[in-house]
Formats: structure tokens, C-alpha cells, sequence
């Protein structure tokens, strides 16, 4: 799997390249800045971008722009972005085109090799992924007038979840139930938020994920 990073930091930019490689990840460009990253992802054929989101010149959303600009002229390509923070908007602007392929971790997440690893394979798969601490700020923020406030609390907490990139088979292993059960929760998630039974079960995941976003 060829990838490709943009991080400022040389330290962490250079640790994020041996770790990758060290899973057999082909990292084929590693760049600090987000103009060099759209030139890379432009001369090169990469399957992944792992992307700071504040970066020179300013360090507020330059990497975020960057990867929103490679996904509108490559629509679907997978981004993982990482941030020191939970920050709403940027990870609402990033999921707002619903192709999937599309993750949001706090850089702290990357000290949990596994976790972070699993992640970057999800999203190069067309998975989305947010980091759990995401997940507790947006449901906090939640309106009471959105779509998400039809659910019940168990189905809300499956679709949080769900948002972090997890299975049904993980999700019921998470929660002490049976697959089926989680199937079922899926199910009555996807009608109160209206979404189309006759479209594909990853991007009713997708979509569901954005509305939750959105909430």
C-alpha cells in the first residue's frame, strides 16, 4: 500500500514513516508542508494520504484544505487526518462529500500502534474512522431537533461506534451482544435517519457517520 505524508514536524513526520513501514506500508513521499503535498499527490500514484491538518504557512487548515483539494480532483481518495485537537468543522468538511475513505484522529492516537495502523487500512479500504474523543465532543454538541435525536441512547451509542471505523462484529464484541443485534440497531439507524434501503450497506455507514456529523 503506497502512501503518502504531510506533517510539519520532522520528528513526527519521521516516526510515522518507520512505523508505517515497519507494516509493510510503502511510503513514497513524506513532505512538510501542504503545497508539497498537492505536488506529490499529483506525480504520484498513492493509495493514502496521512495529513496534518495545520501546516505552513499559517498552521490553521492548510493540510485539511489540501486533502479536500486531492479529494475533489480524485473524488473518494482515501485522507487521514490528524489533529491536536478536536475540532468539528474540520472533520464535518472533510466527510461533507459522503464518498467514505475518509478518517479524523487526534495525533495522540498514533502512540496506539495498532489502533492507528487498523486505521489507516480502513480508510485506504473506503472506511471512515473518527477518533473516539471526536465522537464524545459531537455527541455533546448534539441538537435536539436533529436526526440523531430520533434514535435511542443504545442506538446512539452504536453509531458512534460505527463512526469510529468499527464493524458490526467489533461493535457487538464492544457492547456484549450478538451480531444480530447490532444488525438490528443498523437497521432502525438507517430508517430514522432516512436513508435509502436500496443503496449499498458501506455507504449507508458513510452517510450515517456525516448525519451523526451533522447533529
Amino acid at each position: 500500500m503506497r502512501v503518502v505524508i504531510a506533517e510539519d514536524l520532522a520528528l513526527l513526520r519521521d516516526g510515522l514513516t518507520r512505523l508505517l513501514e515497519a507494516y509493510d506500508f510503502e511510503v513514497v513521499a513524506a513532505v512538510e508542508d501542504a503545497e508539497k503535498l498537492a505536488e506529490v499527490l499529483r506525480s504520484h500514484d498513492a493509495d493514502i494520504a496521512v495529513v496534518d491538518v495545520r501546516m505552513p504557512p499559517t498552521f490553521t487548515d492548510e493540510g485539511l484544505r489540501a486533502a479536500i483539494a486531492a479529494r475533489a480532483e480524485r473524488p473518494g481518495f482515501p485522507v487521514l487526518v490528524l489533529s491536536q485537537y478536536v475540532e468539528q468543522l474540520y472533520a464535518r468538511e472533510l466527510l461533507g462529500s459522503g464518498d467514505g475513505a475518509v478518517g479524523y484522529l487526534l495525533k495522540d492516537r498514533v502512540a496506539d500502534v495498532t489502533t492507528f495502523v487498523d486505521a489507516v487500512r480502513t480508510v485506504a479500504g473506503g472506511g471512515t474512522v473518527l477518533d473516539p474523543e471526536v465522537v464524545s465532543t459531537l455527541i455533546a454538541r448534539a441538537q435536539p431537533d436533529s436526526p440523531i435525536a430520533r434514535l435511542t441512547d443504545r442506538e446512539r451509542e452504536v453509531l458512534g461506534l460505527m463512526a469510529e471505523g468499527r464493524s458490526n462484529a467489533a461493535i457487538a464484541a464492544a457492547l456484549f451482544v450478538t451480531e444480530k443485534a447490532i444488525s438490528k440497531h443498523t437497521s432502525n439507524i438507517f430508517m430514522k435517519l432516512d436513508l435509502d434501503a436500496d443503496d449499498d450497506s458501506n455507504n449507508r455507514r458513510v452517510l450515517a457517520v456525516i448525519a451523526y456529523l451533522q447533529g
